[in-house]
């Protein structure tokens, strides 16, 4: 039987967000509050961890080892879960720069939740795609034998979670909006939705990768592409973690006047792409946009 913390939750709440950002432009902005799905592992975390969790769990694994780097919410998430099912933890993190420096906030709550760091060098984490080169690193972390979940969490597994996401907005929205890091979320969410619906993915990160990434994805876990999904880029502010003045004063004005807390790394550049495109006619008169919460600040 499933451990408590792996067991299906009811849809996340939808809530209209009156705004005349989008109204002005005949369009209804519609907030997926999938943020609530879970206490502690906030939407796509939950909807990617909870299958990758049970199946380490069927194997046998008491120890899990991921990726990310020093703000990474995946890190977070990990940890807690890791805490709430008993589970030792490591998570490799990006850059041994950061070793023996003070732990920031991020960091400091996963170590709390149990966690052992390991500061890899970005050369060594860039390279963890290699096989050997990944096993090397693990066997570097103390991490060898451990089930390993991706970075961000994104695999065939990660993809029947978000799938899910999917097809709780049938017949709901015309356009589903998610922010991106590895694109796990979009190519799950893209092959859940109906027929006429499609997925729009908002990168965090520089680069121009993601596209190969979620094709590449899709096919692992369906054998091809699936659904009608596209990327808004260029809304990344400067790459991942980066919150300029702007941006913060956007996230901060949208909170207030939608009253929920607006997560910076993520969600705001979501919503700040969101209203971009649609006060420059990317959305039809009589669009429903729905902006999928992923997580909480």
């Amino acid at each position: 039987m499933d451990h408590p913390e792996l067991q299906s939750r009811p849809p996340s709440p939808l809530v209209e967000a009156v705004d005349e950002r989008f109204a002005g432009h005949g369009v209804r902005l519609v907030l997926k509050r999938d943020d609530l799905v879970h206490p502690e592992l906030p939407g796509n975390k939950w909807r990617k961890l909870a299958p990758n969790l049970r199946a380490a769990l069927e194997a046998g694994h008491d120890r899990l080892v991921t990726f990310g780097g020093a703000y990474s919410n995946h890190l977070r998430a990990t940890a807690a879960a890791g805490r709430l099912l008993g589970l030792r933890t490591v998570g490799i993190v990006r850059g041994d720069e950061l070793a023996g420096r003070p732990l920031n906030d991020s960091l400091a709550r996963c170590a709390a939740d149990g966690m052992r760091l390991h500061f890899a060098s970005r050369s060594r984490y860039r390279a963890k795609a290699d096989p050997q080169a990944l096993a090397a690193l693990l066997d570097e972390a103390g991490a060898g034998g451990a089930y390993v979940v991706p970075e961000g969490g994104s695999n065939a597994l990660a993809l029947a979670g978000c799938a899910e996401l999917g097809r709780e907005l049938h017949g709901v929205t015309d356009v589903a909006a998610v922010a991106c890091g590895t694109g796990g979320t979009l190519a799950g969410l893209a092959a859940g939705l109906a027929p006429g619906q499609r997925a729009l993915g908002v990168p965090v990160l520089a680069g121009g990768f993601l596209s190969a990434q979620i094709r590449s994805l899709q096919t692992e876990a369906y054998g091809g592409p699936v659904g009608d999904w596209s990327l808004a880029e260029d809304f990344h502010h400067g790459g991942y973690a980066r919150v300029p003045a702007a941006l913060e004063s956007f996230a901060a004005g949208f909170a207030s006047r939608h009253g929920f807390p607006v997560e910076r790394i993520y969600v705001a550049k979501l919503l700040w792409a969101l209203t971009a495109l649609t006060e420059t006619g990317a959305f039809p008169p009589g669009t429903t946009v729905t902006a999928i919460i992923t997580g909480r600040p």
